[in-house]
């Protein structure tokens, strides 16, 4: 791939976003590759987290490549628009674990890529922001549906009205982010929440994650449904055996993903 670097070990999938010169701005090529290999992980069951990151130092991802915005007809920019929020959408849903290892900027669609994952590490030299304001234009991926369910609605106004960007202290305090780590340590904290998450049992750990996104927006009693069926489901796993079986004989469970 020209704009991604994918890197597998055992269950646990890095994906890379892969042009440091241009603060890994995401263009056409790169919404390509990100939809091609979120395609593919969702018909890979032995992929169980999957980690994003940017090469670098300086950005995770720094938004669009504007250099594509010259000339572009409404047409064109809805056709962007679908393109880009298809593989975010799709991440979104994905059966792994979602880990986002924010490096440096996060902006626009960096910022909004940030938001489909299920936790998010930031370095301390980490910054997040919705900028689309100070082009003239307004978030296309989903930064004033995701970020208002994140962060309630005056809060991710702010950050759309006003286009001003963050930094990791105060990413972490509104709930952007999960912790904050020490720049030459966000990998390896990455990679240790990964670790943890390859030890949990792979169903139980789906059925989370699906019970969690689909009724996050239904009223309470529709989301206890859903979640009642999500458990039925966790419950009659061979994992779920095996986890009862470990506790009551005091050892370690060996999960299986079945």
């Amino acid at each position: 791939m020209d704009t991604l670097i994918v890197d597998r070990d055992g269950g646990l999938v890095t994906v890379t976003l892969n042009r440091p010169a241009q603060l890994n701005a995401i263009n056409r090529a790169m919404s390509r590759e990100l939809d091609e290999v979120v395609t593919s992980l969702e018909h890979d069951p032995a992929a169980r987290v999957v980690l994003l990151t940017g090469a670098g130092s300086k950005a995770f991802m720094a938004g669009a490549d504007i250099s594509e915005f010259q000339g572009v007809t409404p047409v064109e920019a809805l056709d962007a628009a679908v393109e880009a929020l298809d593989p975010l959408a799709e991440g979104q849903g994905l059966h792994q674990v979602t880990i986002a290892a924010v490096n440096g900027f996060a902006l626009g669609g960096g910022c909004e890529l940030t938001q489909c994952c299920d936790q998010v590490l930031a370095s301390e030299a980490a910054r997040f922001g919705q900028p689309e304001i100070n082009l003239g234009v307004i978030p296309g991926a989903g930064g004033t549906q995701r970020l208002a369910r994140l962060l309630g609605l005056r809060r991710a106004k702010e950050m759309n009205l006003l286009g001003e960007t963050v930094d990791a202290v105060e990413a972490h305090r509104i709930g952007l982010v999960n912790r904050v780590v020490p720049p030459d340590r966000l990998l390896a904290e990455a990679r240790a929440v990964a670790d943890k998450l390859l030890a949990r049992a792979p169903v139980a750990l789906r059925m989370i994650k699906e019970a969690m996104n689909e009724g996050y927006d239904l009223d309470l009693p529709k989301g206890l449904a859903i979640e009642a069926k999500a458990w039925a489901v966790a419950f009659s796993t061979d994992d779920a055996r095996e986890g009862v079986a470990a506790f009551l004989e005091k050892r370690k469970a060996r999960f299986q993903g079945r």
